[in-house]
């Protein structure tokens, strides 16, 4: 089955121009080769609001079933994407982040001070992946597979069939 994905780059130097986005574009061809189709793309600095708007824009009004986010994860008073991603999803997924921090610690020691999150909000799922273009594709790949399974349950009606035979 194949899914719609968007990509959600956030970072300040790359929404006014002075910093070329290469994370975002990496994230889209992973999930591209994954056999997503990714039918958003866009840009926001790290402000709570704007990227709120923009994840609810994506799951509710557009209806895309996986939401990536790249940037805003780590220690800088900035990095706000886990909280913005916090408060609008409403059944976190720990497994996604956890995966992908265990994954980064068999790189380097520094791979715990991730702080991304994820989770669903109605029928998408929403995952946030740091910004270093290496370190998001490290993370996304250590994780598509499950994605892709996620994704798979996420879409299926599951087992609400109470009927009496």
């Amino acid at each position: 089955m194949s899914y719609t994905a968007a990509v959600i780059t956030v970072s300040d130097k790359a929404s006014r121009g002075e910093r070329v986005d290469t994370s975002g574009p990496a994230v889209r061809k992973i999930l591209e080769d994954a056999g997503f189709a990714v039918v958003h793309t866009s840009v926001v600095p790290d402000e709570t609001e704007q990227i709120q708007a923009e994840l609810i824009s994506c799951a509710d009004e557009k209806k895309i079933s996986l939401i990536m986010t790249t940037g805003g994860t780590g220690f800088s008073p900035r990095d706000v994407t886990p909280e913005a991603s916090l408060a609008v999803i409403e059944r976190e997924t720990r497994g996604i982040p956890e995966a992908m921090r265990w994954a980064s610690l068999q790189i380097t020691p520094r791979g715990c001070l991730s702080r991304s999150v994820a989770g669903i909000r109605g029928s998408s799922l929403i995952v946030n992946l740091p910004g270093s273009e290496k370190a998001a594709k490290e993370n996304l790949l250590a994780v598509i597979e499950a994605i892709c399974h996620g994704m798979d349950m996420l879409a299926s009606p599951g087992s609400t069939d109470h009927r009496h035979g």
